[in-house]
């Protein structure tokens, strides 16, 4: 069955195809990178790594532990980079290793400030599974371990990434074009 939007339907940029075959091999190459960790503690970004978090500790085979983080980036006078944790995580990090895994890598500035607090709080290593990595964007840097894809500086909506809560349950990854008027009244 065809998804169909209410709004105007995205540009592909991944199909769901290319989504699932690549989370195979990510999960793989978790699986071999963290066969000692018991177990893997799995922390989510909140709300746009959702839906890939689930499709890859599906098919993860270690022991994992679940996790979320959600943040906010103040806005509006205030410099870039100013984060506050809405919501933290329950379990205890200290001498555990940390997946972090994110829906997308841009400006970096929110995922340096929670890789920085996990490392502060002792965890003996932490490592980032980013889905989409769009390094043009960057202003700050942050080493992702396992890239799900590079993508151009575009803004992209579907499998967990939203515009105005919207597009979120796309099955693939689209490309909104400019002149779409989501949202506006």
């Amino acid at each position: 069955m065809e998804f169909e939007p209410l709004y105007p339907k995205p540009e592909i940029l991944i199909a769901a195809e290319d989504l699932g075959r690549r989370i195979t091999e990510l999960a793989a190459d978790i699986d071999r990178d963290f066969q000692s960790a018991d177990p893997l503690i799995c922390v989510g970004v909140l709300k746009g790594s959702v839906f890939f978090m689930v499709d890859l500790l599906q098919q993860v085979k270690i022991p994992v532990a679940v996790d979320f983080f959600q943040t906010a980036s103040y806005r509006g006078g205030t410099s870039p980079g100013e984060v506050r944790i809405r919501k933290d995580i329950d379990l205890s990090i200290r001498g555990r290793d940390v997946l972090l895994i994110e829906d997308i890598v841009d400006t970096g500035y929110t995922l340096r400030t929670i890789l920085d607090l996990l490392r502060f709080r002792g965890a003996r290593t932490v490592k980032l599974c980013a889905l989409l990595d769009k390094a043009a964007a960057r202003e700050v840097e942050v080493p992702i371990d396992y890239c799900g894809f590079q993508i151009d500086n575009v803004f992209v909506v579907g499998y967990g990434l939203d515009l105005d809560e919207r597009y979120r349950n796309l099955p693939y990854i689209g490309v909104v074009q400019e002149d779409d008027e989501v949202g506006k009244d």
